[in-house]
């Protein structure tokens, strides 16, 4: 009996069997985890990454990572330490947040490095919502050539409740040249009380829409985003300045920022029609 409920659980969790928690020192003093799978090595390995301050188990990466594994890819789902060691929960608005772009680009360096040891010589990055503009940034320095492709699901950029963006970041310049750490308090993206130093700040605020639309138009990998025309959360005319500059996209009807409920099929369906089309290996 003992022996027939273990094979029945077997059965039905495969994936929980399969998953192993990896760590990795990205900088000193700050170790970082993510969730590994190991699928079919002819397929490219995709690394999920997670939207602002959240972890690898936001709903959305989290049930994108179920379904690719048991299509037989490999995933890497890491959670961004935003200088926290071993951070395993999301970080409020209130927090005082001391991390920066530059560093999110380092740590996603980091994973793609540790995929690569691991034997992995074709990638495929996948950034939901401003985990979509992060890994942008990451490819718009000097990605690895095994990185193959981008995916970008409610890419949203930097967004600074201000009514001169282009003031706020000549203050904060200046703020920098003077080696000056005191806290700013802006409004950014979701928090409308956000705390940072000056550099830190500024290495996000930088992000608008003109700077994104250029990355994304710059990519040196093939790209697909994947967009809902019910989200509320991006800004006035975000998707027709991306249909402007001709971005392979894809507009799911009636799908919100987050891609939930019944949307949750057609992020799979589009993300898994794209990675067919990208070549296998022996």
């Amino acid at each position: 009996m003992r022996l027939k409920l273990f094979c029945l659980l077997i059965l039905f969790f495969p994936v929980a069997a399969l998953a192993n928690l990896v760590e990795l020192k990205v900088r000193p003093g700050i170790q970082a985890s993510a969730d590994y799978r190991a699928g079919a090595r002819g397929k490219p390995a995709v690394l999920l990454l997670h939207g602002f301050l959240q972890t690898r188990e936001f709903r959305t990466v989290a049930t994108l990572a179920n379904s690719l594994h048991d299509a037989g890819y490999t995933v890497l789902v890491p959670t961004l330490s935003l200088n926290i060691p071993n951070r395993m929960q999301s970080l409020s608005c209130e927090a005082i947040h001391r991390h920066s772009m530059n560093e999110d680009i380092i740590e996603i360096s980091r994973w793609v490095d540790w995929l690569k040891s691991r034997g992995h010589q074709h990638i495929v990055l996948f950034g939901h919502s401003y985990g979509s503009l992060q890994l942008l940034a990451y490819l718009e320095g000097k990605p690895d050539a095994a990185v193959e492709a981008y995916i970008g699901t409610s890419l949203i950029e930097t967004r600074i409740a201000t009514l001169s963006r282009p003031a706020l970041i000549t203050q904060l310049r200046e703020q920098v040249q003077h080696k000056q750490t005191r806290l700013v308090t802006q409004s950014v993206s979701l928090c409308p009380q956000y705390a940072a130093p000056p550099a830190d700040l500024l290495s996000y605020a930088v992000w608008d829409q003109p700077r994104t639309l250029a990355a994304v138009k710059n990519a040196p990998v093939r790209m697909q985003l994947i967009m809902g025309d019910a989200d509320k959360i991006l800004g006035h005319g975000w998707l027709q300045a991306l249909q402007h500059i001709q971005t392979p996209m894809i507009i799911v009807p009636g799908a919100n920022h987050f891609m939930d409920a019944e949307h949750e099929f057609d992020l799979f369906e589009h993300t898994l029609g794209f990675l067919q089309t990208l070549p296998t290996t022996p």
